[in-house]
């Protein structure tokens, strides 16, 4: 299977091809530059693997949550990807992927994903690792202030993402008795996307272009909290 993955959601802009379960990582720390980077990135990994987009068999992409304008870009670039080549399309939660990350790179089974949200916040989820490299989340992902993250349950727990860089004393203060290590410079990356989006695709999950959306968690709260 022939998987194209992509994400803009922090001042990373990241980009994976993987093929039968090999991957080509280009990723390249370039905050508000994503626009003029993403689509380059795109055509040298497909170049370098001698490929086009009509080799794909489907796209995956980081949905959110993060930068509202970096995960608008990505949305947008895989809607037009997907529509023209005719590929179904795997949104992936951005804080899944990086507790996969977390696995992959770091042995962590138990993380807790946390990006900076702005604004006193954190975006947040505690993910588990299952089987053949699936991480679920115990709970729900949200937006809140670092001191009223939901408590993990049990122990062992690993805390991954810049979330932990920006608020790592609060959340410390918050469930530091369930954390036995940090990985704050974390970041996500397409590679984790690819894989993720890979295994919902061959489930017969993906969507179609114009169903690929966007997750704003800080947009949901308000709505809920504001109905119109």
């Amino acid at each position: 299977m022939k998987i194209l993955a992509l994400d803009t959601s922090s001042d990373a802009c990241s980009v994976a091809l993987l093929i039968d379960g090999e991957a080509r990582v280009h990723t390249e720390l370039a905050p508000r530059r994503h626009t003029e980077l993403i689509l380059p990135m795109i055509e040298q990994l497909l170049a370098e693997a001698g490929i086009g987009l009509g080799a794909l068999d489907g796209l995956a992409f980081g949905r959110g949550p993060g930068s509202f304008t970096g995960v608008r870009i990505a949305t947008g670039v895989a809607q037009g990807i997907a529509f023209g080549a005719d590929i179904p399309v795997a949104p992936v939660s951005t804080l899944a992927a990086l507790a996969s990350g977390c696995r992959r790179e770091q042995g962590q089974g138990r993380v807790l994903a946390a990006f900076d949200a702005r604004m006193g916040e954190v975006y947040w989820a505690a993910c588990e690792a299952r089987g053949e490299g699936r991480v679920e989340f115990l709970g729900s992902e949200i937006v809140c202030a670092p001191g009223q993250v939901p408590l993990p349950p049990g122990e062992g727990w690993h805390g991954a993402g810049s979330g932990w860089s920006v608020y790592g004393t609060e959340l410390l203060q918050r469930v530091g008795g369930d954390v036995t290590g940090l990985s704050p410079d974390l970041q996500c990356s397409a590679w984790d996307i690819a894989l993720i989006g890979q295994r919902q695709i061959a489930a017969g999950q993906g969507v179609e272009a114009a169903q690929a959306q966007p997750v704003y968690l800080r947009n949901e709260v308000a709505w809920k909290k504001n109905p119109s």
